[in-house]
């Protein structure tokens, strides 16, 4: 039983989203950062807010780190810094 996606929750059969978890997809396990690893996102956040593609490619390439992981934690970093201030 295919749903477009388009009829209303309250339609008769449809699961719940909370059934459904978040909508079939799994979520990623929460990275674990390592203590050297934070120290060093740290370090490069107190130096530069917002990295370049190029910059995140080689700080990912020296933490072991995905592009995406990196770029996730400079858009937490920042908002923590925001809610700070």
């Amino acid at each position: 039983d295919e749903s477009s996606g388009y009829e209303s929750e309250s339609a008769g059969g449809e699961r719940s989203a909370e059934a459904e978890g978040t909508r079939g997809r799994q979520r990623r396990a929460r990275t674990a950062f390592t203590s050297e690893q934070v120290c060093r996102l740290e370090k490069t956040f107190q130096r530069q807010k917002y990295l370049g593609a190029s910059e995140r490619r080689k700080l990912a390439a020296a933490l072991q780190l995905s592009e995406i992981q990196i770029k996730t934690w400079f858009q937490n970093r920042r908002m923590k810094l925001k809610r700070q201030i």
